[in-house]
């Protein structure tokens, strides 16, 4: 794993992480596999980049995406996706690390976050998964990137994982932490254990009219995704200024529409569009994913199901391994940038 003068040298782009193998390296020149469980320990800590170099736009679908980008132009392509409530800002550590390796590493704002902006006003603001995931499509499409290892967590996961289903062709590998994300509507109907439903305190919040004009309202949407980050990473030190780094993406003018309607279409308390019906109608058969995939458990994340991925196992019919990391939280990519960057860099040589 990566020690913390490999990991200092990594956020300078310098020479490349001893502890990681390259693009062009052989599987067996990679760190030690990490079996079933990764000690928080290996799994690293928090980096010191204040912040991404100078962000880029394109024109992509129907939205004006803003992204990051690192690593060598003509590298193999990385797409790291972050969830909610969070931004780009989850791979500020992570990125230098894979960009050090050779990798070209794109990491974008989500639809109603940061600087992606829709087209046109009349666009219905839409944040069903099928729309979100063709919205990286599109993107890869936009940037001329052809196939890509995608990586991500939350929201993120969920769309690399639709991606990876349904169109292998553009997804190299996978790293999807928690697992197999696709949303099943009629599954979704059925109620879950006290406990469980309980995490998803703020899925009913936004259910309500009081929830959708907190969201709205910059003081209590602040307070509110705090809450969530000290709910789910319990053991994360962050301090003030890394929540405060990426709250500043919800400034976005249609975040609270993007956010509301996002946890309203999973309950089926709002429709989506009926020019995603064929995409969610194969969502709905819960297709397997065939890709070389690694699944990663954040062991004190409150929403990781217990089983040791056992609940997801049947999704992933190709090369797969799956990886627990004790002492981390739902934000793995920020929380263990080091373990995160070496799963792809694994999964990169199933």
């Amino acid at each position: 794993m990566i020690n913390r003068r490999t990991f200092s040298k990594a956020l300078g782009l310098g020479a490349a992480a001893a502890s990681l193998a390259g693009p062009g390296a052989p599987a067996a020149s990679a760190a030690p596999r990490s079996g079933p469980e990764t000690p928080a320990a290996a799994a690293g800590g928090s980096g010191t980049l204040a912040s991404f170099p100078r962000l880029k736009q394109v024109r992509a679908g129907l939205l004006n995406v803003g992204y990051a980008e690192l690593g060598p132009a003509h590298g193999p392509a990385v797409v790291c996706l972050h969830g909610w409530p969070y931004d780009i800002h989850s791979y500020v550590d992570v990125a230098p690390l894979l960009a050090a390796e050779g990798y070209r590493v794109i990491v974008p704002y989500l639809r109603g976050h940061g600087s992606t902006r829709f087209l046109s006003d009349r666009t219905f603001r839409n944040a069903q998964q099928s729309a979100v995931a063709l919205d990286i499509v599109a993107l890869m499409d936009a940037l001329k990137i052809d196939r890509a290892v995608l990586a991500g967590f939350d929201w993120g996961s969920r769309t690399a994982d639709i991606i990876a289903a349904l169109w292998p062709e553009r997804c190299k590998a996978l790293v999807s932490v928690s697992g197999y994300l696709i949303t099943n509507l009629q599954a979704n109907l059925k109620p879950l254990p006290p406990k469980a439903e309980q995490t998803w305190w703020y899925q009913y919040y936004f259910a309500t009219e009081r929830g959708r004009l907190a969201m709205q309202d910059k003081t209590l949407r602040h307070d509110l995704t705090r809450l969530v980050w000290d709910d789910v990473s319990p053991t994360w030190d962050f301090d003030d200024a890394t929540f405060e780094r990426t709250a500043a993406a919800f400034d976005n003018p249609d975040y609270a529409a993007i956010v509301i309607h996002n946890y309203r279409w999973r309950l089926s308390l709002a429709e989506g569009e009926r020019r995603y019906d064929g995409v969610e109608k194969q969502l709905a058969a819960r297709p397997v994913i065939e890709v070389p995939t690694i699944t990663l458990d954040p062991e004190r994340d409150p929403f990781t199901a217990p089983g040791n991925g056992a609940s997801y196992r049947d999704r992933f019919t190709g090369k797969y391994e799956h990886r627990t990391l004790k002492g981390i939280g739902h934000n793995v990519p920020q929380e263990a940038p080091a373990a995160f960057a070496q799963a792809v860099v694994d999964v990169d040589h199933f």
